[in-house]
Formats: C-alpha cells, sequence, structure tokens
C-alpha cells in the first residue's frame, strides 16, 4: 500500500507541474502577461531557473551517453543534475497551452482584430505600470538604460515586421529572444514578438503547421508540412539556441546590473504599446476599412479587460524585486 501511495504522489506532483506549465504557457502565449510571473506565483521560478541554467553542452553529451551501455549510470546522473523530468513535465503543459491559445487567438486575430490587439494594449499599459513600481531610475546608467529599451521597442514596434522580415535567420533570432523572455518574470516572450513583427506570423505558422499535421494523420501526403514545419523548426532551433546563450546573458546582466537591466526591460514594455495599435491599423488597412468611433470604443473597452487581467494576476505575486 506504501509503494501504491508512493507511486500516486509522484503522479500527481508530476500532473501539477505538468498544470504549471499550462498555465505559463497561456500566459506566454498572449502578449503582455509573461510566463515567468506564473512561474513566480505558483512556486516554481527558483526551479525552473535552476533547471534551465543547469542545461549546458557538457551535460546534453553526458545525456546522450545514455545509448552506451557503460556510461547510463552517468547519464542518468546528469539528467537529474539538469532536473530532467520536472522539464519535460513542464515543457508539456507550455506546449500544450501554446498550441491551444495560439489557435483561439489565430481565430479572434482573424475576425476581430482591433479589440484582440485592444486586449493586448491593456496587458502591456498595465504589465508596465505595475513593474515600473518595482523599477528604480535614480542613477544616470538606470535613466540610460531606459531610455534605450524604450526607443528600441518604440522605433521597433513601427515597423510593423517589414524591417525584420520573415527569413529563417529572423525567426530563429525571434525564437531565441522570446525563450529567453519566457523564463523572466515581467517580461513576455509574444510581446517580444509583437515588438519584432513576429507574432501573427508565428501564429499562423504554428497554426498551419499542426493543421497539415491532422491532414497527414487523415492520409494526406507528408509534403504538405514542410513549409509550415519548416518555419516552426526554424523557431524551435533559434529557441534552443537561446538557451544557452540569450537567456544565459539576461541572467548575468540581471545578477551584475539588476537595476539598469529591470530598468531596460520594464521600459521596452512601455515602448512596445506602440505595436498593438500599428497592428490593428495595419489590419483594418489590409481589409479595406478604418478607424471608426465604434472600433474606438471597442479597442479601449478590450484594453480594459486586458489591464484587469493583469491587475488581478499581480494581486497574487510580488513580481520583481527592486
Amino acid at each position: 500500500m506504501s509503494v501504491q501511495s508512493g507511486e500516486r504522489s509522484a503522479l500527481l506532483s508530476w500532473l501539477l507541474i505538468y498544470l504549471k506549465g499550462v498555465c505559463m504557457g497561456a500566459a506566454d502565449a498572449v502578449p503582455g502577461v509573461s510566463g515567468g510571473t506564473i512561474a513566480l506565483i505558483t512556486g516554481i521560478y527558483e526551479r525552473l531557473i535552476g533547471a534551465v541554467t543547469a542545461i549546458t553542452p557538457g551535460r546534453i553529451k553526458r545525456v546522450l551517453g545514455v545509448v552506451v551501455p557503460g556510461r547510463r549510470a552517468d547519464a542518468v546522473a546528469a539528467m537529474r543534475e539538469i532536473d530532467i523530468g520536472f522539464l519535460l513535465a513542464l515543457g508539456a503543459g507550455i506546449a500544450t497551452a501554446i498550441v491551444t491559445v495560439m489557435r483561439v487567438l489565430h481565430i479572434a486575430l482573424t475576425e476581430a482584430p482591433v479589440p484582440t490587439y485592444g486586449f493586448f494594449f491593456g496587458l502591456i499599459a498595465a504589465s508596465a505600470v505595475v513593474l515600473y513600481a518595482q523599477v528604480s531610475l535614480d542613477g544616470p546608467r538606470q535613466m540610460a538604460a531606459a531610455v534605450a529599451g524604450f526607443a528600441l521597442a518604440f522605433v521597433a514596434s513601427g515597423g510593423s515586421g517589414g524591417a525584420f522580415g520573415h527569413s529563417p535567420p529572423a525567426i530563429a533570432v525571434a525564437g531565441g529572444i522570446a525563450v529567453s523572455a519566457m523564463i523572466l518574470p515581467g517580461v513576455s516572450g509574444s510581446l517580444l514578438l509583437l515588438i519584432l513583427g513576429q507574432y501573427e506570423y508565428m501564429n499562423a505558422a504554428l497554426n498551419a503547421f499542426i493543421d497539415s499535421l491532422l491532414d497527414v494523420a487523415g492520409g494526406a501526403p507528408p509534403s504538405v508540412v514542410v513549409e509550415s514545419g519548416t518555419v516552426v523548426v526554424t523557431f524551435m532551433v533559434g529557441a534552443v539556441v537561446g538557451l544557452f546563450t540569450i537567456a544565459h546573458v539576461v541572467r548575468w546582466a540581471l545578477e551584475h546590473y539588476r537595476r539598469a537591466t529591470l530598468a531596460f526591460l520594464v521600459s521596452l514594455i512601455v515602448g512596445a504599446l506602440r505595436a498593438p495599435v500599428v497592428e490593428s491599423t495595419a489590419a483594418l488597412v489590409e481589409s479595406g476599412r478604418s478607424w471608426t468611433t465604434e472600433l474606438y470604443g471597442a479597442f479601449v473597452v478590450a484594453a480594459v479587460v486586458g489591464a484587469a487581467v493583469v491587475l488581478l494576476v499581480d494581486r497574487y505575486t510580488g513580481v520583481i524585486e527592486s
């Protein structure tokens, strides 16, 4: 009975981690709310950071040795060092949520782009207000970082994807930047994709990839997966590289220049407020419409709802310590 009880307890523990991953993925699929913040709320942030930063080329090499009989014990030890069970359960939850939420958002962006982007605007604005209360701007380094963050996001947000394009290198870089943001409380990977003009494109590519996989399962030729699959795989490759590079650089910056880094990151969010407005306008132009009083009202109402969501989340977490 004690063995069965222990197995049930372990299964419940992994299920809870999976569900926490679902919450993180749902948050990171929407620009403005950070999966890192959800990790803080659910009490797994430190474990997540420890597991991600424990992934090194050396440990990966040891893990791959599991196929060699004489190296299996060392491979298992390396898996424990990077907390692989935790990462797999959490990653499965994140992937489940992202696929599900992205499909809903793809429909929303297609059918009602203005209120959807208005919702994003409210999420971003409220996130900036909440986080700025925790950031110190009392020195020249912090002020310079804040100006740089705002300027970078504001300029990039105005490109609507045109400046960066959707070439494989641009998609890979976007993947690396997005995954690094996923582990930061306050900064959403989807927000950075929105700034880079890649959010709607990657949303559509992911949904096309899922649809093509379903088509193949239904008897369609595998070739239907190639186009969208190439985009998704390129993004994922960039994300993996980002784990070894950008995420570690950001962690280093937070450890050594915490106040300036936070000022830069939060100001990045403020500058990104331009993105939902630009994207809304672009969507209206593409459909042959223009802004009207009703559309302005829908944008504002959706923004209020988005802001309320962030304030509700903030009520249950300390967000970022200054």
